[in-house]
């Protein structure tokens, strides 16, 4: 029984001082390859990497990100103009590999996205996203709307988003319904991809 006792806590004295830690980068350039390894705040328990592809008319980047996460649901959100992959994990310096990139099969869902003109496009999910959304927020006291495919991890994860009042999820194609926005839902997407990126 001694022995066992002393086993115990000679376990609790090499663990007590073991911090969770998880790979961190921001490859702006499609790439992460300064990572360094981070020790995450307390209540930070997970890693998250994620892979973002942004197509604005003519012009495509691809964005890399890895940090420590509070809440960070595996799968894809897709806006139309940019869309992103999330894999997430919870052991110590799981997210040495990057996230995929976006999946651009088709897999026969479809949902309504905005542009800077309306929000009756169009766009056909791929991969695992089953379900659409809709994000509402104010800047400078407008309204703007922001719309697309998720997967239902990203859904059912319990976040909150600064600037963004409500968000919702539905299933069913074009299920998160037409309906005309006003101008600046960009800096909507850019909060909701941000605050989705660094948490």
């Amino acid at each position: 029984m001694d022995l066992q006792i002393s086993v115990f806590l000679l376990f609790i004295l090499f663990t007590a001082g073991h911090s969770f830690s998880c790979y961190a980068c921001s490859g702006l350039t499609g790439s992460c390859t300064n990572q360094i390894v981070k020790t995450c705040p307390s209540g930070f328990s997970k890693c998250m990497s994620s892979t973002t592809a942004v197509n604005v008319g003519d012009i495509g980047a691809k964005a890399k990100l890895k940090d420590c996460a509070i809440d960070c649901p595996s799968g894809s959100m897709n806006m139309g103009f940019a869309k992103t992959s999330f894999a997430c994990c919870n052991t110590d310096q799981c997210n040495i590999q990057d996230a995929p990139d976006p999946s651009i099969v088709p897999n026969g869902k479809t949902c309504y996205s905005c542009d800077d003109k309306s929000c009756s496009n169009i766009l056909s999910c791929s991969g695992s996203e089953d379900r659409c959304f809709k994000a509402t927020g104010t800047l400078g006291g407008q309204s703007t709307v922001v719309k697309g495919c998720v997967s239902k991890s990203i859904c059912d994860a319990e976040t909150s988003v600064r600037d963004v009042q409500e968000a919702s999820c539905c299933e069913g194609n074009l299920c998160n319904s037409a309906q005309s926005i006003t101008q600046s839902f960009l800096f909507l997407c850019c909060s909701l991809l941000s605050f989705i990126l660094l948490q």
